[in-house]
């Protein structure tokens, strides 16, 4: 299945500077509070480096945000709405793209995306927890899921559903592009599951 790219990107280390400045937190403030180091933050802040999935997750953690607020200034949510194709919001990281379907404006509690990963990228290092469920499915190439010690490798037309609450992350170990269609739901109202994934085992 092949994805349009030609939505407008987010500059993740220009909105980061945003919502830090914005609630004047300053950059060594981020660091402790993150538990990444100054160095990092400047590298992604000055567009130097990409964060990974993992690494946005720490970020929206410590600012008290969802992850979806790196896709732009907040919106006012509504109850339907149409994403076009050419109209999605789209979230660089390390090796892969995060493409928002609507749920950074829609007020129920579900929150669809869909990874583009190149081969070898990888959540991060740390693993992901947050409310609710997790849906996957892959629609190209292969994913590799790690919840909590068992791995589940997905293949074009595999899906995976599991309770979010459970250690995970994922990885493309294959050799080609993957494409995956990702749903969080279930979560408790006026929780979001982005903002509550946190660094393990530090």
């Amino acid at each position: 299945m092949e994805l349009k790219h030609d939505a407008m990107s987010v500059d993740v280390g220009v909105r980061l500077r945003e919502l830090r400045e914005a609630r004047n937190i300053s950059m060594r403030g981020l660091a402790t509070k993150s538990g990444l180091s100054a160095n990092a933050l400047s590298m992604i802040e000055r567009g130097k480096t990409s964060p990974s999935v993992s690494t946005l997750y720490k970020l929206a953690d410590a600012l008290g945000v969802p992850i979806t607020e790196f896709f732009g200034p907040p919106v006012e949510k509504v109850n339907a709405i149409l994403v076009k194709a050419d109209e999605r919001t789209r979230v660089p990281f390390a090796r892969g793209v995060w493409e928002g379907l609507g749920g950074e404006k829609f007020e129920g509690r579900v929150e669809p995306f869909v990874l583009t990963l190149e081969s070898g990228a990888a959540s991060g290092p740390h693993m992901m927890i947050h409310s609710g469920h997790e849906f996957v499915f892959c629609l190209r190439g292969q994913l590799e899921y790690l919840v909590e010690k068992n791995v589940y490798q997905l293949e074009a037309g595999d899906s995976l559903l599991f309770a979010a609450q459970l250690n995970h992350r994922w990885r493309n170990p294959g050799n080609t592009v993957t494409n995956a269609l990702i749903v969080l739901s279930g979560y408790s109202e006026g929780e979001q599951p982005h903002a509550m994934h946190w660094k393990k085992g530090e």
